[in-house]
C-alpha cells in the first residue's frame, strides 16, 4: 500500500490539513483487484490501526471518496474532527448518495467537492458541501468569479487547487479563497530579488567547505563554531545529549564525539532551518522528510555507499525555494559531491533515480514510483514505511532544533 500526503495551506501559509493520496498495491492500475469500497476500507483501517497522527500529525486529513467508497462502514473509524470527506468529481449522483452524505453531515463530518466544475446553482451536492475545491488549471480564476461570490455569500470555504505560482496564490487569496493546494510554496520566487549573503550563511558555507575537504581540520572547524555562540551552544547540547553522563569539555571534543558525518548532517539541517525562517514551515519540514526518506531509499536499494550522499541530496532539494535562487547558483557556493550536483541541477547521475522516486512518491505519481522501485529492487511495502518513519523523524528533529 502506498500513501502520501500533500499539504493544504490557509491564507497565512500555515498547514490546515493534508490530502492523502493512496494506492493499494502495484498489481493493478487502481484498487488491487478488489472493489473500490474494499480498497478504501483497507486504507482507512490501516490509517486507524497505524495511528493517523503518524501521517498527518495534529492536522486534518482530506480523503477521497466516490459514490461507492462513501458507503463503507470504515469511514466512521476516523473521527469527524480529523477528516474531511472529499467527494471526487464526475461521480454519479443519486438519492441514495444524497441520503448518505446527509447522514454523514449529521454525524459531524465536513464534505468537500473535489475539482468542482459543475453548475453551482443546480448541482445537487452543492448545498451539502462545506468546502468547494477549484482546480484553477481547469477552471481559471477569471472564469468562476460569479461562483466565488455565491459560494462566499453562502458561507462555503473555497479551496484553490493546482496553485503553481506565488502570483496565483495572491490572486486567489484576494478573491476570497481561504485554502490553497499546489507546489507554489516549494518554488523559488526569483524575480526582483537581490541575493545578499548573510553573516550566518557565510559561516555555514565555510563550515561546509571545510567538512568536504579530503582532510578536514577539527581545529579549524572548532574555531569556526566558537565564533558563533548560538552554534556552539547547539553543538554542545547535541553532544551532551548523545554522551549521557560523560562530560563534554570542549567544542573540539564535541566534534570528535559526534563524528564528521553526523556533524555534517547536523550543520546542514541547521543551515536549512535558519535560512528558511521567512518561508513556510512546511518547506523546511519537507527538506527534513526528504533527507531521511532518500537515505532510507538508498539503503533499501542496497546503495550503501551512497546513503550519506542521498541524505544530503534530499535535504538540499528545496534549497532553491528557500534561497529564492536557481539551484545551480545556490549549490555553486557549497562544496558537494558531483553525484548530488548531477541529481539536483542536471537531473541525471547515480542519485537521480532516488531523487525521482522521492518526488514521485510525494506527488502520488504511482506508476513512476512502481517503475523506479522495480528498477532499484525496492519492495513496495517498505516505501510507505520509510516515508512514514521519515515524517516522524523530521518532527523529532524540529522539536530538537527549535
Amino acid at each position: 500500500m502506498f500513501i502520501a500526503r500533500q499539504p493544504i495551506f490557509n491564507n497565512e501559509l500555515e498547514v490546515y490539513g493534508y490530502e492523502l493520496l493512496f494506492r493499494l498495491n502495484s498489481n493493478s492500475t487502481q484498487f488491487g483487484g478488489i472493489s473500490s469500497q474494499g480498497a478504501t476500507a483497507m486504507v482507512i483501517t490501516g490509517l486507524f490501526e497505524s495511528g493517523l497522527d503518524s501521517l498527518i500529525e495534529d492536522k486534518i486529513a482530506f480523503i477521497n471518496f466516490d459514490e461507492i467508497f462513501i458507503h463503507s462502514n470504515a469511514l466512521e473509524l476516523i473521527k469527524p474532527e480529523r477528516m474531511i470527506v472529499e467527494m471526487l468529481e464526475n461521480i454519479e449522483v443519486s438519492s441514495h448518495l444524497v441520503d448518505r452524505l446527509t447522514d454523514i453531515k449529521k454525524n459531524g463530518y465536513s464534505i468537500a467537492l473535489d475539482d468542482f466544475a459543475q453548475t453551482y446553482q443546480t448541482y445537487p451536492l452543492t448545498p451539502l458541501a462545506d468546502i468547494i475545491k477549484y482546480d484553477i488549471m481547469v477552471t481559471p480564476l477569471d472564469t468562476i468569479v460569479s461562483d466565488i461570490a455565491t459560494g462566499i455569500a453562502q458561507g462555503k470555504i473555497l479551496l484553490a487547487e493546482k496553485v503553481e505560482t506565488l502570483e496565483e496564490f495572491l490572486k486567489a487569496k484576494e478573491m476570497g479563497f481561504k485554502l490553497f493546494q499546489g507546489y507554489f510554496f516549494s518554488k523559488p520566487s526569483i524575480a526582483g530579488r537581490s541575493f545578499n549573503t548573510s553573516p550566518s550563511q557565510i559561516q555555514y558555507l565555510r563550515l561546509m567547505a571545510e567538512i568536504n575537504k579530503d582532510e578536514p581540520s577539527f581545529d579549524l572547524l572548532a574555531d569556526l563554531i566558537e565564533q558563533d555562540v548560538t552554534l556552539s551552544y547547539r553543538l554542545l547540547r547535541l553532544a551532551s545529549f548523545r554522551a549521557g553522563s560523560e562530560l563534554i569539555s570542549s567544542i573540539k571534543f564535541a566534534l570528535s564525539y559526534i563524528g564528521l558525518r553526523e556533524f555534517e548532517r547536523w550543520i546542514s539541517i541547521l543551515m536549512i532551518h535558519d535560512l528558511g525562517k521567512d518561508k513556510p514551515k512546511e518547506l523546511i519540514k519537507i527538506s527534513l522528510i526528504r533527507t531521511r526518506f532518500a537515505e532510507s531509499l538508498a539503503k533499501r536499494a542496497k546503495m550503501l555507499s551512497l546513503e550519506h550522499e542521498s541524505a544530503v541530496m534530499g535535504l538540499f532539494s528545496t534549497l532553491d525555494a528557500i534561497m529564492d535562487q536557481p539551484m545551480s547558483e545556490v549549490l555553486s557556493e557549497v562544496s558537494l559531491p558531483q553525484s548530488i550536483l548531477d541529481a539536483l541541477i542536471h537531473g541525471e547521475g547515480i542519485l537521480f533515480p532516488i531523487y525521482e522516486l522521492m518526488i514521485s512518491y510525494e506527488q502520488g505519481n504511482w506508476p513512476v514510483v512502481e517503475a523506479i522501485s522495480e528498477t532499484l529492487n525496492i519492495e513496495d511495502y517498505s516505501i510507505y514505511h520509510a516515508y512514514r518513519e521519515a515524517i516522524k523523524w523530521a518532527n523529532d528533529v524540529i522539536l530538537n532544533i527549535t
